[in-house]
């Protein structure tokens, strides 16, 4: 079966590329074809998440093991446990400085058709902006916390901060 995928761009103005992908690929491979339908040489971090419809972020699925958490690697899981039926949808974020971020929904499923290679760029609108657009960031806090000082207003000086100097870098 085949896989065709949109691929949106987090932007006021649209850009998009629709894909087909083989149902039996890692998402490493995913990263791949859709790095490569925007222009860009995949060598950068990058991950995609799951979402549910409203789009809010949920388990990670990264490029490569930094370590951190327990996540989950691309080139270990297969595409299809991750989009598994149509309208399912993913987040994917290309390059961690810059945060190019991709909204992913699978279209349809398909009998993959024998005259065809893929991955395959099926279409193409939008010209990719020479840099990643703007992003605004909203958080909430919890009711009682005003801001985000993390109690440093209280203090006159860092030199109230118990901290040995010689050991500063």
């Amino acid at each position: 079966m085949i896989y065709k995928i949109r691929v949106i761009l987090d932007a006021k103005e649209d850009v998009f590329r629709d894909i087909a992908v083989e149902e039996d690929i890692q998402l490493e491979e995913l990263h791949n074809a859709v790095a490569q339908a925007f222009g860009f040489d995949a060598s950068e971090m990058a991950a995609f998440y799951n979402c549910d419809d409203n789009w809010n972020q949920q388990e990670q699925y990264s490029l490569f093991d930094m370590g951190e958490e327990e996540t989950a690697l691309m080139s270990e899981t297969p595409m299809k446990d991750v989009l598994n039926e149509e309208g399912t949808k993913l987040i994917y974020v290309y390059d961690f400085f810059n945060m190019w971020t991709f909204f992913v929904e699978l279209a349809s499923v398909e009998s993959k058709s024998t005259e065809f290679s893929y991955p395959q760029l099926l279409f193409s609108f939008g010209v990719l902006p020479e840099s990643p657009p703007e992003k605004e960031f909203n958080f909430e806090t919890e009711e009682n916390d005003d801001d985000l000082t993390m109690g440093f207003d209280d203090m006159e000086s860092f030199d109230d901060m118990e901290a040995d100097p010689e050991n500063w870098y």
